[in-house]
């Protein structure tokens, strides 16, 4: 039974491995557009996961150091298999990008010459723009809608501007909302208290 049981558990670390292998080799424009696949692959068709799960796990991911797409491999991974499923699902995910690259680190020159190469990537930045809205909009569907994630919103959406057309650096828009973050939670706290007091 122990027996049957190491090689059940070998045999979802290597489907671990391959899916996220696939998802790696078929995915372009980063971390961020693997979201819908993974979505797609772990929870509609292996049914390893629920939504809910995926939804927590990119949060996560998000939030650590690291890209977005091999911390999400990871956790996903853990959660599956435990370290084992969590150590194959992060070199399914890496490895074709390091294959690919090191591939075309030896021709980069004449690659990038190439005119249907050039017209290729192209195309591809349109579709990676699609596969981020579809990742935004099927994780907001998900998402429960009320005035915390309304705020959660309009703090990312504000952040992006002032970064993008404003000379403001990242630590400096951390920083603020950090800060941000403190004097809410402590208004908050304090309201929650005041309203236990008067129940």
């Amino acid at each position: 039974m122990g027996r049957e049981k190491k090689k059940g558990k070998l045999r979802l670390c290597l489907e671990l491995f391959w899916t996220f292998f696939k998802i790696g080799l078929m995915t372009f424009g980063g971390g961020a557009a693997m979201i819908p696949m993974i979505e797609n692959q772990v929870v509609n068709k292996k049914k390893w996961l629920g939504m809910s799960d995926i939804l927590n796990i990119v949060a996560v991911a998000e939030s650590t150091p690291g890209p977005i797409a091999i911390n999400t491999s990871t956790y996903v991974g853990y959660r599956v298999s435990g370290a084992l499923g969590s150590a194959c699902a992060t070199l399914g995910c890496a490895l074709p990008s390091f294959i690919i690259i090191l591939v075309i680190s030896f021709f980069y020159e004449a690659f990038m010459q190439f005119t249907p190469v050039i017209n290729a990537f192209k195309g591809l930045n349109v579709a990676v723009i699609l596969l981020l809205a579809i990742a935004v909009i099927s994780l907001w569907q998900q998402m429960p809608h009320n005035s915390f994630t309304l705020v959660l919103f309009i703090v990312g959406f504000i952040s992006y501007v002032l970064l993008s057309w404003f000379d403001l650096t990242f630590r400096f828009i951390s920083l603020v909302f950090i800060l941000a973050g403190l004097v809410i939670g402590v208004i908050s706290e304090a309201f929650k208290v005041r309203k236990e007091k008067r129940a």
